[in-house]
């Protein structure tokens, strides 16, 4: 779980080209401007780590023009005449859970969800506190610890070809009392003190540092493998379900069924700051939920956007903060694929101005921020101080995952958790526990989302395969192996069904139109698919039975690209398709899907599927599975 990465080296090219022009201006220079230049040249000497001064202080000539131009441009660009709107932004809400609410934190969240999720993030005030601080367990139980941190500019971007702000230069390699150290000291000669200041004041502060620009950078610690949760069976809090290390694992939590470990998504990473670092905007991968935990040190503000403006901001971004020049593609695909960089900071006043909702936080030392899905959220630090962070999605994620999944397959990005997999074993783990479902009034909204998006899946897979058949029609169909693939052309995971033909090396999935129009393999072309389809369609269809979730599933599907241009295909024929839900078990056979039959394998597999027909009023659970394997 990253907070924001990468960077550029276009720092230290200004830097060098500055140089060069201080010494071809020197000999014109008066003798007051000589020693203005040596005073510029002894403060940035005099800095320390962590602060890096720009060699343009004192300088004159044309690039004083093109500083001022860039200022002006800046702030007519961001609206920073003022800081008024600071005051404007409203505060997430803050909860303080008793002992008896505390105990189980997904629980919990999904008590406060309905309420909290419309702000995009909230704060937890836990009834416990650590007993052992974060900098005694990274030295003690985390011997040797070092990090490596990452240097970034202070200023905005005008986001143009020309300008952009990137996070990728490496800084230092420090222990954690070296950076903190190095951090106190950098607080101390800006402002001649050692404490905190008003969150207020460097609000301002922060903005005003930005928007004047090219004067300094700081260096973060980011995405920093490990965790400060101590492995001390005295610690309260550490040995509540709350520590980090364990949450995404949590019975309720879907990362549970993950088959290894994802740092930054299933496994925590820490975050090290310092005056002024900062988490740039961004959303979560797969609009995952996010949980951080304040370990130590100077506190950090907050800005979040509820999950349900998330379109508004991505318009905002693309049509007031980017240059249309540096986007990927048009709409707001192309500002997410930028965004997904992680280094766009900007203002939220713009948000204001544009009636998109923001609200802010500030999180102090043994607080809990949690960011609701789809939320984008952005920050700094006043100072040093050491957060940690994981995710983690329980059943009201579930429909916020497939958006992404569509959105990833349709940019081509590669899943970082394969959301199909996730989805099909925690609906057939909830088949197995029906009988307690109402048991479980606080999971109602997560079983009704989880419910409705099995079924849209299952329904789109169903539906693809039918418009397959309509397309090519000759095919086969095979038992897919278990596990995970991903299509080789749109990186779409492929848990359910996955085709295989002699045009690609690798396979592809079903939601291909054009591609599969084009394909010449005829007969050996054949589609894949899990040998527990069956079954999987039939705990669908009896979810569906309930008029909730039918409803849920039909809005949903209406709203699923690919869904839309399969019912095209339908329109097309004058043979009507058939929704799996409205059809009767004794009419899954292959011929269903496959048409007419001409090979010796397809009368055979015929000829199996009638001796399953014939047994199934003996057992039709068992007759059911046989079934299916014989696809």
């Amino acid at each position: 779980m990253a907070e924001a990465t990468d960077g550029s080296y276009k720092g230290r090219k200004g830097i060098k080209k500055l140089k060069h022009e201080n010494l071809s201006t020197k000999d014109s220079m008066t003798g007051i401007q000589v020693k203005a230049t040596r005073r510029a040249k002894e403060v940035k000497a005099s800095a320390p780590r962590g602060w890096k001064l720009n060699a343009d202080v004192g300088s004159t000539g044309k690039w004083a023009f093109v500083k001022k131009d860039c200022f002006d441009l800046k702030t007519d660009k961001f609206g920073l005449n003022d800081f008024a709107w600071t005051e404007e932004i409203a505060e997430c809400p803050v909860y303080h859970p008793s002992k008896e609410e505390f105990e189980d934190p997904l629980v919990y969240v999904q008590k406060i969800a309905a309420e909290a999720s419309k702000y995009g993030i909230c704060k937890v005030v836990p009834p416990l506190i650590s007993s052992i601080p974060a900098g005694v367990v990274l030295k003690n139980e985390k011997r040797g610890f070092k990090f490596t941190t990452k240097v970034q500019p202070l200023r905005l971007a005008r986001w143009d070809n020309n300008d952009k702000v990137f996070f990728f230069i490496k800084g230092r390699n420090y222990t954690i009392h070296e950076f903190e150290k190095m951090a106190n000291k950098a607080i101390s000669r800006r402002y001649s003190i050692s404490g905190c200041l008003p969150p207020t004041y460097l609000e301002r502060e922060f903005w005003t540092e930005l928007v004047h620009g090219k004067k300094r950078s700081v260096e973060y610690g980011i995405d920093v493998d490990g965790s400060a949760f101590s492995c001390s069976p005295d610690d309260p809090l550490s040995t509540s379900k709350w520590n980090l290390k364990t949450l995404p694992r949590l019975p309720r939590s879907a990362l549970r069924l993950l088959e290894t470990s994802i740092q930054g998504v299933s496994e925590p990473m820490l975050y090290i700051g310092m005056l002024f670092s900062m988490f740039a905007w961004h959303v979560e991968d797969h609009y995952l939920y996010s949980i951080n935990y304040h370990h130590c040190g100077a506190p950090k503000t907050w800005y979040g956007v509820p999950g349900y403006a998330a379109v508004q901001f991505e318009k905002v971004v693309q049509h007031f903060i980017y240059n249309h020049e540096i986007l990927p593609m048009k709409g707001e695909d192309g500002a997410f694929n930028v965004l997904a960089e992680k280094t766009t900071m900007f203002p939220p006043n713009i948000l204001l101005q544009h009636n998109v909702p923001v609200y802010k936080s500030v999180q102090m030392p043994g607080e809990f921020v949690i960011t609701f899905p789809r939320a984008y959220h952005a920050g700094f630090s006043h100072g040093f101080n050491c957060g940690e962070a994981v995710n983690f999605a329980i059943g009201d994620w579930f429909p916020f995952g497939a958006e992404a999944s569509t959105r990833y397959a349709k940019l081509g990005r590669i899943p970082i958790i394969p959301y199909e997999e996730l989805l099909c074993k925690e609906a057939m783990l909830l088949s197995k526990s029906l009988s307690h479902e109402h048991n479980l009034p606080s999971d109602s909204i997560s079983f009704c989302c989880m419910k409705s998006s099995f079924a849209c899946l299952l329904r789109s897979h169903h539906l693809a395969r039918w418009c397959f058949k309509k397309l090519r029609k000759s095919a086969i169909i095979c038992p897919k192996s278990q596990g995970t693939i991903y299509c080789i052309l749109c990186k779409r995971e492929c848990h359910v069904a996955h085709v295989v033909c002699k045009c690609y090396n690798d396979p592809i999935c079903l939601f291909h139109e054009r591609e599969v129009l084009n394909c010449k393999c005829g007969t050996s072309c054949r589609i894949h698919l899990r040998d527990d389809v069956l079954e999987m369609e039939a705990l669908a269809k009896m979810f569906e039975r309930d008029e909730e979730i039918h409803g849920k599933v039909e809005v949903l599907l209406n709203y699923d690209p690919y869904y839309l241009w399969m019912q095209n295909i339908i329109s097309s024929t004058k043979k009507k398709y058939i929704p799996y839900c409205e059809l009767s078990r004794i009419k899954y056979d292959t011929s269903y899907f496959l048409g007419k039959k001409s090979t010796r394998e397809s009368r055979g597999r015929d000829a199996k599927v009638e001796g399953n027909k014939k047994r199934r009023r003996r057992n039709p659970r068992k007759s059911m599975k046989e079934h299916s394997r014989s696809l």
